[in-house]
């Protein structure tokens, strides 16, 4: 019998113990296998498994030298089932999409797969991603697995409830307007979006598509950035793709450098936000002050942040998926269909004002850094909601004109094109997670990651998760 003791093991030390050989990539899948059985049931993380074709992957890679397996060196990984693997059902979330069985991975997964990631799992997504709460009509919702009455967020939300729930180490994501950041919030895991270009995925629709990016979900930050490391790297068929810096991710995160100067903002000048939630993230914030960093209220002018995302999402939306509103539009949800309809209305004069509105605000926020080391906000605005509201319609008495404007804290850092990241910092009244949104100035993962390492020592939040699902308090 596997030992299910693995389950509470952190990547970093379960993927020594594979290099070790004191555990195999078979005796991992084991755990995992039991461990779903045991309480996916309850959470709905990983509705689709893979775990022959995992199997089959772990001997052929067994048969390599420990050294010769890679980063990963074996650790099964789950994946988003926006992503296409080679051979396993990937849905999108989409009836359209219910019985596709792609024949070849994406960019992503070939390179986890390379760096000895074995894939046992597709992790539960929104239709296509749209919207922060992880329901779908092919599986299903997501619930936390600290209050089971609550919603994961999304639209990762089944790759953090796999983590909160202990049926992964580590868990592959992907963030357009915090669907890496608020599920990592939502269920006290850690959560990155890196910067443009750091994770090479398969080109679709669009060569330039940036608002999106792959990246890596973790229940710590030295493990979020061994993924890191995993994912990382330039690739010939994603043009935007960038090169693995000389020193890893890791080291990195291990290095014990510390921030100097820190800007918190409870709101960044944008949105309302729930006020437990404000004193939460700001404790949190302020304890950098006790490795004598300064810590100043301070966030960058970005003022045009939601009427700019609302363009550029929307024209992603209509040209990654007209096609099939044109073809299958009463097989798509009404959020689906408002994102395209939304963007096939939009004039050129619009996308020229967006544009150049996300220029002024990236350009500003990058100046914000020459002050600041980095800049800290909550990661999600109000604390997990019922599971059954598909999203936020209001917050601290405003009402939102739309169902993606409560987003605003995690999306105007998404046109900064600033790198950032989920971590947990603590909890409400009620004993659901908060999650602090940390970033840096572009490209510094790093310089972000060796940050949120120092902070989550100070926190002593770290090892509060995996847990058993929780029933509704």
């Amino acid at each position: 019998m596997a030992d299910q003791g693995l389950v509470k093991e952190t990547a970093c030390a379960v993927v020594d113990k594979l290099k070790a050989g004191d555990v195999s990539p078979l005796e991992l899948l084991d755990v995992l296998e039991t461990r779903i059985a045991a309480v996916d049931g309850k959470v709905n993380a990983l509705p689709t498994l893979c775990f022959d074709r995992a199997r089959t992957h772990a001997k052929t890679l067994m048969q390599k030298p420990a050294a010769e397996r890679g980063l990963l060196a074996g650790l099964p990984v789950p994946i988003k089932d926006l992503t296409n693997v080679a051979g396993v059902l990937t849905t999108q979330g989409s009836p359209i999409f219910k019985d596709t069985v792609p024949a070849k991975s994406d960019i992503l997964v070939e390179r986890l797969e390379d760096n000895g990631a074995v894939i046992y799992a597709k992790s539960n997504t929104p239709e296509f991603g749209a919207g922060a709460n992880t329901f779908n009509e092919v599986f299903g919702f997501t619930r936390n697995p600290w209050d089971t009455s609550r919603s994961a967020a999304g639209s990762s939300g089944g790759a953090a409830a796999a983590l909160a729930s202990g049926t992964a180490w580590l868990a592959h994501g992907s963030d357009m307007g915090g669907s890496l950041r608020n599920p990592a919030s939502f269920c006290g895991i850690v959560g990155l979006r890196p910067s443009i270009g750091r994770v090479a995925h398969t080109v679709a629709a669009a060569v330039d598509r940036n608002l999106g990016v792959q990246g890596p979900m973790a229940r710590n930050v030295e493990d979020l950035a061994l993924l890191l490391d995993a994912m990382s790297g330039e690739h010939p068929g994603d043009p935007l793709s960038l090169p693995s810096p000389a020193t890893s991710f890791l080291s990195a995160a291990r290095s014990g450098n510390k921030p100097k100067r820190i800007a918190y903002s409870p709101d960044l000048g944008i949105t309302p936000v729930d006020p437990e939630v404000k004193a939460v993230t700001r404790r949190a914030a302020e304890r950098f002050a006790e490795l004598g960093a300064i810590v100043e209220e301070a966030h960058p002018d970005l003022r045009e942040a939601h009427e700019c995302f609302h363009v550029l999402r929307a024209f992603d939306f209509a040209i990654s998926k007209a096609q099939l509103l044109r073809t299958k539009r009463d097989l798509l949800k009404p959020e689906v269909i408002w994102n395209i309809e939304e963007g096939l209305k939009l004039t050129v004069e619009q996308l020229e004002r967006a544009e150049a509105q996300r220029v002024a605000l990236a350009a500003r926020t990058l100046e914000f850094f020459d002050s600041y080391d980095l800049l800290l906000a909550p990661a999600t605005i109000v604390p997990p909601f019922p599971v059954e509201n598909r999203y936020v319609a209001e917050c601290d008495g405003k009402k939102f004109d739309n169902y993606v404007e409560w987003l605003g804290i995690v999306y105007a850092i998404t046109l900064a094109c600033c790198p950032a990241l989920s971590l947990p910092c603590g909890f409400t009244a009620s004993g659901l997670p908060v999650g602090l949104q940390m970033l840096a100035k572009p490209r510094a993962e790093a310089q972000l990651l060796a940050g949120a390492k120092v902070l989550e020592d100070i926190l002593g939040v770290r090892g509060t998760t995996p847990i058993d699902p929780r029933p509704p308090r």
